[in-house]
């Protein structure tokens, strides 16, 4: 039986290449996903994929937090993220969150197929780039600095950097709209910003949303 594979990319285009890809490469995509959350709960579908291929910058629910998310519900599935960011933190991140591959988008025709492989033998694949940049960070001996917000507070910022307000935050997460107001004053002070155009600067700049 081919490797059956979920996509999950907010695009259509990039979807369908990367379905025409693996394909003509022998894979079976069984399902297609628009967001993080649409693919949490497509990955609970039968049939269950064996591999996820998940865009860094989802909808909803970003990668590395879907990633997680899936991960707890089928530990045996193989997460695979596709990303435009190559800095260390991206990638500490999503290996950390357990994913299997780290794919750059702009070689993803070159290395996902290779990923998928290597990933399905138990292995780790990292984008040559990816790896070469890691290996210059331990070279230079530099430790990343971590994140100041916990799991549940990178959600709400995302949610409020796509321009959700506090009811519709507290809707998608399944919270009380105090909570989620709770969890957004945590975020400002911690980040020490004040207005929402700061929250949305820092989540375009760690990579949650896209400009």
């Amino acid at each position: 039986m081919p490797t059956q594979v979920l996509l999950a990319d907010d695009h259509q285009i990039v979807r369908q290449g990367l379905r025409g890809l693996l394909e003509e490469a022998g894979f079976q995509v069984v399902a297609e996903a628009a967001d993080g959350q649409e693919a949490v709960r497509l990955a609970a579908a039968r049939p269950r994929p064996d591999v996820a291929v998940l865009d860094l910058a989802m909808p909803l629910l970003n990668g590395v937090d879907a990633a997680r998310a899936l991960l707890r519900g089928s530990p045996s599935l193989k997460v695979i993220l596709l990303t435009m960011h190559t800095d260390e933190p991206y990638v500490l991140e999503a290996l950390r969150a357990g994913v299997s591959g780290y794919v750059l988008k702009t070689q993803a025709a070159e290395d996902l197929v290779r990923a998928i492989e290597e990933v399905g033998r138990g292995a780790i694949y990292l984008s040559p780039t990816v790896a070469r940049r890691l290996v210059e960070v331990y070279r230079g001996k530099t430790e990343p600095p971590a994140s100041p917000l916990s799991h549940r507070e990178r959600q709400v910022l995302q949610l409020v950097a796509e321009g959700k307000s506090t009811k519709e935050v507290a809707a998608i997460l399944g919270i009380s709209v105090k909570t989620a107001e709770s969890h957004r004053t945590r975020i400002m002070a911690k980040l020490d910003v004040h207005e929402t155009a700061s929250l949305v600067r820092y989540a375009i700049r760690t990579g949650l949303v896209q400009p």
